[in-house]
């Protein structure tokens, strides 16, 4: 009976372990189509907001340490800074209405957009597996084969403080 229930927990662990990592690839395709979207952006910016160096080099900065990132948890932080850079490069676009009207940044502007509600509801069902599997491999008769087998918790996906309040639009 012991072997069963090892056997059959294990099997479960390894089903809920295998659905987070998926959807940790699926927030990785998307956060790979914005890596991709953020040169086009900055350099569309770049064109008619020649004063704000520091924000594109910000947003330069974070897409690099995004390439960067060796492990899970340095992807979740490096895409929390990257987001965070985002952020104010469109704020400081706001600025410029001759930007807000240039057909190319609106296109640009629209897919981020796009991209980043997917990644928002992509964050959320990867947080909701971790939360799923790291209850399983915690509670109580599993964690026994959960340690013996080496299973361990997955990080969840945060914001930055940053990220938690709205972006200033000054014109």
């Amino acid at each position: 009976m012991c072997l069963i229930y090892t056997i059959y927990t294990y099997n479960k662990l390894v089903k809920q372990r295998e659905i987070t990592d998926n959807s940790w690839s699926q927030i990785d395709i998307l956060l790979k189509k914005r890596f991709d979207l953020v040169p086009n952006l900055v350099e569309t910016v770049k064109g008619y907001a020649k004063h704000e160096d520091k924000v594109l080099n910000d947003v330069t900065k974070a897409r690099a340490s995004v390439g960067s990132a060796g492990n899970l948890q340095e992807s979740l932080d490096a895409n929390n800074e990257l987001s965070g850079a985002i952020s104010r490069l469109l704020v400081v676009a706001e600025r410029y209405p001759e930007l807000k009207a240039n057909t190319n940044f609106l296109s640009l502007q629209q897919e981020l957009s796009d991209i980043e509600s997917k990644i928002a509801f992509s964050r959320q069902f990867y947080n909701d597996s971790c939360m799923l599997y790291n209850q399983k491999i915690k509670s109580f008769p599993a964690m026994i084969v959960a340690k013996i087998f080496k299973f361990s918790e997955k990080p969840y996906f945060t914001i930055s403080e940053e990220e938690k309040s709205a972006p200033k639009v000054v014109f």
